[in-house]
């Protein structure tokens, strides 16, 4: 009889990684959701409670963690400004001490286990678009460095353990992700379009609204993820996972308004320090290596993520 793995998931109550468990649950595995509801809400995996196969556990990962699995996905670490410079020191020891904790319990139960690494580790880049061999442009000592610096680190870690014991690794760089069970209020560009235009606020861009990024919608990212996880071991990445379509921030202002209707305004603000200028993925590897590329178009994934943030809202 073949026992289902048991994967362990931690971050697995916050966005991306409630879809994460979700959807290796439909895939017939068992699945150990570990958080510490820092930025992951109970009612993201709500809905997975009933299901024998899943469980729940609130844990840090900042401390070790004793359980027996078969494959680790590390997605804990607050992803956005608003919530990784509120206290920094504890991002970065989310980054270094988690990947050290987690590769700890890869190495003793031989379990294989993925980095939910960042676009961030690029910094405000110099070559356009970002392909994995590129080292980054990161200044690490600015406001955004507890974050950049700490997954910077953690893939450091994660190929070390590789090299010394032998370790199987996957190491994903994710680009912005977006879709339902996002933070509203976690500062990110499109939670914050969408509530400032449910609202009928004004929209602020930062700087002129021409700095670009590239928006993937949350279920292309979770089957990247999981097609990565299931690649042979010779396969440890660093893998772009992000949709190369490019905008400016500007046009997803304007399509958002669009999309919600609203009579929202566009107003300018001061650029942040360090706010990378371009972001764009080149995912030459990924379609290579994972046969992987996004399928959901930037106006159809926005239209789920309103409706998400409508209901959220009642507005």
């Amino acid at each position: 009889m073949h026992l289902a793995p048991r994967i362990l998931v931690t971050g697995g109550a916050g966005f991306i990684g409630s879809f994460l468990c979700e959807r290796l649950l439909d895939q017939g595995a068992e699945v150990l959701c570990v958080d510490n509801f820092f930025t992951g809400r109970r009612s993201n995996v709500a809905h997975l409670m009933p299901n024998p196969r899943f469980e729940l556990m609130r844990h840090d990962v900042t401390f070790p963690l004793f359980v027996e699995v078969d494959e680790i996905y590390n997605l804990a670490c607050p992803a956005s400004p608003v919530h990784y410079q509120f206290d920094p020191v504890q991002t970065t020891k989310t980054s270094v001490h988690g990947a050290i904790n987690v590769l700890g319990l890869a190495k003793r139960t031989k379990a294989k286990i993925l980095q939910a690494s960042t676009s961030e580790v690029y910094g405000d880049p110099e070559i356009h678009p970002q392909r994995e061999e590129y080292w980054g442009n990161v200044n690490p000592i600015g406001p955004r460095s507890c974050y950049d610096e700490g997954k910077r680190c953690a893939e450091t870690l994660f190929f070390d353990y590789h090299r010394q014991h032998g370790t199987e690794i996957k190491v994903a760089r994710i680009f912005n992700t977006y879709g339902p069970r996002m933070h509203p209020n976690d500062g990110r560009v499109v939670s914050n379009f969408i509530m400032q235009a449910l609202r009928g606020e004004d929209i602020t861009l930062y700087g002129d609204g021409q700095q670009t990024r590239s928006f993937c919608y949350v279920d292309d990212l979770v089957e990247g993820l999981i097609r990565l996880m299931n690649t042979a071991p010779e396969v440890t990445g660093p893998i772009n996972l992000g949709n190369p379509g490019e905008f400016t921030i500007r046009e997803l202002a304007e399509l958002v308004i669009e999309l919600t209707g609203s009579k929202s305004s566009l107003v300018h603000k001061p650029l942040p320090q360090d706010d990378p200028r371009q972001r764009q993925p080149d995912i030459s590897r990924a379609r290579e290596t994972l046969g992987w590329e996004p399928t959901l178009r930037l106006r159809d994934g926005l239209e789920k993520t309103i409706a998400y943030f409508r209901q959220l809202t009642n507005a």
